[in-house]
């Protein structure tokens, strides 16, 4: 326990008569930085507004920096991180001023000028919010996410709405924080936001977790199997052989030669994670809606977002 960030054991969520996360456990360890992915309502979302302490869990067993996060107080607020995903407000105060005012709320916040420069808002620092474009404000919301120097950071869709270049900005400042040791729970729809950043992902889907590893294994042996793909009579091909280039010598020699567009590669993680996706939706039937908010839920308010 003592190296364990993050204890999720067999958390369960239901909206009236639906269960929405039915039974997931993984664990995050300190310093590790953890992808949760999955498709628009299969229950991360969920998921992680239990951890940050937002939503009340129906069942199992949540502990998060040593603490139950539906009963923790200020002082452990103060030790974790958000950046939720972006509402498309804009503000009053400049950036800096909304910087320096959230520094105040936390014990060791970071330098203003530093997180406006490590953002790369330092020409819009005396900007009002309200003025920014929208990936500015995303911006704003990863500097405010990371001012009071979180032990722990929730990084919900954070580059949404960052150009290509931003985006590999981020990046480097996300490394910058893995180097200092900053446990990181991250979710994204970008795989490969998932796979430069992330030390293990974890796939939940209908709920339930999928699959949780290693970015070069998850999804197990199976889902690793090379595939070769090529184009015969017009028409593209593939076929999957854990000896794909004795596969692709039995084909060119059947066919008289090498066929056009030859390829053989290894499955991507978008490939592993769009598998097992589609495996749970033909379990389930399931056409992927937006997890329910029962109007009798409780959200928990103290210390609210």
């Amino acid at each position: 326990m003592r190296n364990t960030a993050v204890r999720v054991r067999n958390l369960r969520k239901a909206y009236g008569g639906r269960t929405v996360v039915d039974g997931v456990s993984f664990d995050i360890e300190h310093g590790e930085t953890f992808a949760l992915l999955g498709p628009n309502g299969a229950g991360k979302s969920t998921t992680v507004e239990i951890l940050e302490g937002y939503r009340r869990r129906s069942g199992g067993e949540v502990a998060v920096l040593g603490e139950d996060p539906g009963t923790a107080g200020l002082e452990w607020k103060a030790r974790i991180g958000i950046v939720l995903q972006p509402t498309g407000s804009g503000g009053l105060f400049t950036v800096r001023e909304q910087l320096r005012q959230f520094a105040g709320f936390y014990p060791r916040a970071r330098d203003v000028d530093e997180v406006i420069a490590a953002v790369g808002l330092e020409a819009q620092a005396k900007t009002r919010i309200s003025k920014l474009s929208g990936g500015q404000q995303r911006r704003v919301d990863v500097a405010l996410g990371i001012i009071g120097r979180p032990e722990l950071l929730f990084l919900d869709e954070p580059t949404t709405g960052f150009d290509p270049h931003a985006r590999r900005e981020f990046w480097e400042l996300i490394r910058r924080l893995q180097g200092e040791g900053t446990t990181i729970l991250l979710t994204t729809h970008y795989l490969d936001e998932a796979a430069q950043l992330a030390d293990r992902v974890a796939v939940i889907a209908d709920g339930r977790l999928r699959a949780i590893g290693p970015v070069a294994t998850i999804g197990g042996e199976e889902a690793r199997v090379p595939v070769v793909r090529w184009i015969e009579g017009g028409a593209s091909r593939e076929e999957r052989s854990r000896e794909p280039f004795e596969f692709a010598t039995r084909l060119a020699a059947r066919l008289g030669g090498a066929p056009a567009g030859l390829e053989i590669a290894r499955p991507s993680l978008e490939d592993v994670y769009l598998n097992l996706v589609a495996e749970a939706s033909a379990e389930s039937g399931d056409e992927g809606l937006a997890e329910p908010v029962d109007a009798g839920d409780e959200i928990i308010q103290e210390g609210a977002r």
